[in-house]
Parts: structure tokens; sequence; C-alpha cells
């Protein structure tokens, strides 16, 4: 079981897809200090330390949310890495939903190329069980290893930019407005998947709950190569904002029981000016 569980984070991320003073949610301005076809580079998606909050749809059902946010600076065996946390929370108002809390977290790097994870590990804060899944990215071995409960389970060859998925929600934004389509590899449940994706230079307005105002965005068609949760696999759409940092805004994939669609509905910036 745990090891479908791991499944859950692609998904969302398909689905989607950080100054000293805090910008206010829903207050956010966007700024436009450069040529829009120049995507955002790893350093200022970064250095803007953002907060994410979407709400996850079915229908007219709200069936939960997913914060995202880049935590404080760490380490990885002497080496500096960078923490993202993803955190989905369930609508325990749905019938046979329950309580449900799960926080993914990745370790990880760039190069001038692409952002890379060392480790991606899961807790089910729900449960109070943590470490429950882990994926560890040995590039000396060119080795994917997958553990549950510190038990190891798979061994895939690693293939670059290799990650447990969540690399996507920056990977995406550096061609959001391109005609040039991207290729990622996916490591989920001792499997590794390929997400391909294709945006290009038409805008299209959208309405937010994380902005005052409508915003423009561009659009992106793809198709993930994976087996995710709920009969997820094949095409998906997401939106980015035309802005510096091409925020991830919206996303539409098809699962076994209809059409889901997250949107967002805070965000913040934190990052120096």
């Amino acid at each position: 079981m745990m090891r479908t569980h791991l499944k859950h984070l692609l998904s969302n991320f398909l689905f989607l897809f950080l100054a000293a003073v805090p910008v206010v949610f829903a207050q956010t301005d966007f700024t436009y200090e450069r040529d829009r076809e120049q995507t955002p580079s790893m350093e200022e998606m970064l250095e803007a330390r953002e907060i994410f909050e979407y709400e996850v749809k079915y229908g007219f059902f709200t069936l939960g949310w997913v914060d995202v946010e880049l935590l404080p600076d760490t380490t990885y065996n002497g080496e500096k890495a960078y923490h993202l946390r993803t955190t989905m929370r369930s609508n325990s108002k749905l019938p046979l939903m329950g309580t449900r809390i799960v926080n993914y977290e990745n370790l990880f790097q760039y190069n001038e190329k692409w952002p890379y994870s060392f480790v991606f590990w899961r807790d089910d804060v729900h449960e109070e069980e943590y470490d429950s899944a882990r994926i560890i990215f040995d590039r000396e071995a060119e080795a994917v290893r997958f553990y549950e409960f510190g038990e190891p389970t798979d061994t895939l060859a690693l293939k670059e930019p290799a990650s447990g998925g969540d690399i996507i929600f920056y990977y995406s934004r550096k061609f959001a407005g391109l005609e040039e389509e991207y290729t990622l590899p996916a490591y989920i449940e001792g499997d590794m998947g390929l997400v391909t994706a294709k945006s290009g230079p038409k805008t299209e307005r959208r309405k937010y709950d994380a902005f005052d105002k409508p915003i423009e965005t561009y659009r992106s068609e793809g198709n993930a190569d994976v087996d995710g949760p709920f009969g997820f696999n094949g095409k998906f759409k997401s939106w980015f904002s035309t802005d510096d940092l091409r925020v991830p805004v919206e996303a539409h994939v098809r699962v076994i029981f209809g059409n889901v669609k997250v949107r967002l509905i805070n965000y913040e910036r934190r990052g120096q000016d």
C-alpha cells in the first residue's frame, strides 16, 4: 500500500502542473522586468521563496488542498540542498474521505541545465508514520533506490534529470510560453515514467482567487507515461502566468471517474526584491 501512495505526488504536480516583508495573499502584483520570451532561471524561482495553496476539485466537490513551500536551505551528504515540501490535505467533510495529511519532502539542487533530486520521502502525518517511503538518487552509482519503512524494495537505472516527480513544479516553468517540448523522467513506485509537454506564445486571460484581477496565462498540453492514482494516465493541460516567474496556476487531468481540476487559491512571495 505504501508503494501505491508514492504515486500521489506526481499526479498532484500534473494537476498543477517563493523582501523582508511578506506579500499578502491575493494581493500579488506581477512584474515584467524582461522580455516575455525569456523564461525564469532556477535562481530567480528559488530566490522568490514562493508559497502556494491549490484547491483540488471534482465537479462541484472539493477533494482537498495542496500546499507547496520552499523551506530553508539545508545540506545533503555535505552538499548544499534546497528543501521543497508539498502537503496534501483531504477534505474531511466529504463522505468516506476522512482526514489525511501527507507531507512529501524533496532535497534537491540544480545545474546549468535542470534541477535534480538528492532524496525524496513521504510522511503520513495523520497516521504519525514518518519516512514511510523514500527514494534515493545515487548519481555515483547511477542508480535510483526505493525504500518502504527503511527496507529496500527496488533499484532502477538513473536517467537525468531524475526526481520523484515534484521537480516538474520548477522544470515545467522554464518552458511555459515557448514552443519547445520537454521530457522529464519521473521515478514512482519502483518504476520510471516520462512526462512530456509543450506550450506556446498564445495567451489566455483567466481569473483566480489568488489574485484581485484576471491574469494572462500560457497553456501547456502534455502526456504522462506513468500510472497515477484513480486511473490517471495520459493527456493533461496546465496553465502558467505570463509574468517573470511563470507561476503554475491551474491544471486539468482525467482520471478513471472523470475530470479533476486544480486551481491556485493563495500565493505569496517571501524572497528579496
